[in-house]
């Protein structure tokens, strides 16, 4: 399993290499007065922004957890909660006592 791994790792790290070495066309970045000619090669405009797609959707994933974690901790104090109730209003269980075989059937 490995090994599997490993080359895949590998193809994905060429892949990369070979995208990066096609696309050095250098790219200037404007905005809005805030950014004046900045000059970027196209595969490091790129890559930038999918590290901040993946920065922000980890931040995103990390506030979901967070709040499903409250959630259930709300919905198991109500299981508690209850279960605690319904063990109030529940009657203990009425044990009847049997007769022996011998004294079944007498009169």
């Amino acid at each position: 399993m490995k090994v599997i791994f490993t080359v895949i790792l590998v193809l994905f790290v060429m892949l990369i290499i070979a995208f990066s070495l096609d696309n050095t066309a250098p790219v200037q970045l404007y905005f809005f007065g805030l950014i004046e000619k900045i000059t970027i090669p196209t595969y490091m405009l790129i890559f930038f922004t999918f590290l901040l797609g993946v920065i922000f959707t980890g931040f995103m994933g990390i506030i979901e957890r967070f709040r499903l974690t409250r959630t259930i901790a709300r919905l198991n104090k109500t299981i508690r909660e209850l279960r605690r109730e319904l063990s109030a209003f529940q009657q203990p269980p009425v044990i009847e006592e049997t007769k022996s075989a011998g004294q079944q059937n007498q009169p």
